[in-house]
């Protein structure tokens, strides 16, 4: 499995996720259709040419999911029970078409689960660049992982 198991992560533990995303309008299209989100700043060039950033925002809970996306074959790929919640989210900067994302993930903490056995709790600190370094998306998840099987 490529995922870590719960004993796998530490405190301050840093991943700098390989994969990379180039968004597309397609995506951005797409993706705010299949989500009934209507919004022009994604859909109409014209109005959002006559907005402050003179372009389309690509749709940012897609950015969130290509964020969270990229980090899972490093660090819960096949070894998460469930995403507990999402708090802190942010957009510190638009992305738009053509941007290229890369992700990171800091492990805050993590605990044993107090209730279930052989399971515990992750709290990650996800980050997401654009291809000139800059914060464009950021957030705190927390998952419930699986611990090492016994031998």
């Amino acid at each position: 499995m490529a995922g870590l198991y719960f004993e796998e992560f530490s405190d301050g533990q840093q991943f700098h996720h390989e994969f990379s995303r180039t968004v597309t309008e397609m995506d951005n299209t797409m993706f705010s259709l299949l989500t009934m989100n209507p919004q022009p700043l994604h859909l109409d060039a014209h109005f959002a040419a006559g907005t402050e950033f003179g372009q389309r925002l690509f749709n940012s809970l897609y950015t969130l999911g290509i964020m969270i996306g990229m980090s899972v074959y490093d660090t819960t790929f096949g070894t998460t029970i469930a995403n507990l919640g999402m708090t802190d989210v942010a957009f510190p900067r638009p992305v738009f078409h053509g941007d290229t994302l890369k992700a990171h993930t800091t492990v805050i903490s993590r605990r044993l689960s107090k209730s279930r056995p052989g399971q515990g709790i992750v709290e990650f600190e996800h980050s997401a660049t654009n291809q000139r370094g800059e914060v464009v998306a950021r957030c705190r998840r927390t998952a419930l992982m699986r611990c090492k099987p016994e031998a």
